[in-house]
């Protein structure tokens, strides 16, 4: 079976579906760890891990003002708590974890869009 790209389906977040432009495409990470290798002055070398979040970079969803889209949205980015958060993709597979909005959440008018992005207590797993 061959891989299956295209559009994302939609996501949760903290209970609430949004729709997403069927052109949108969103930059999923995992989360675990990053690797970086030092050297030492003898020629041999250390590898040096750090621990990374998972994350959502650059999640374009739909806003609709009339049920307040973008008000819960900032409700979500001014509360201090992580929230669920579930993106299911056209090839069946869905991916959650805990997350937290991170960096500006700014509403595009004309388009009715805002891009969300998302950061995670640890990794994000697979649902389905």
């Amino acid at each position: 079976m061959a891989a299956v790209g295209g559009s994302l389906l939609s996501v949760t977040i903290d209970g609430r579906n949004f729709a997403i432009p069927a052109d949108a495409e969103a930059n999923r990470g995992l989360g675990g760890f990053t690797n970086e290798v030092e050297a030492n002055g003898d020629g041999t070398g250390r590898l040096i891990k750090t621990r990374v979040p998972g994350m959502i970079d650059g999640l374009t969803v739909q806003i609709d003002d009339t049920r307040g889209d973008h008000e819960f949205l900032q409700a979500r980015a001014n509360s201090n708590n992580f929230f669920p958060v579930a993106l299911s993709y056209v090839s069946g597979v869905t991916w959650q974890g805990d997350f937290q909005i991170t960096g500006d959440l700014m509403h595009a008018s004309k388009a009715t869009t805002a891009s969300v992005n998302l950061n995670s207590t640890g990794e994000i797993t697979r649902q389905s």
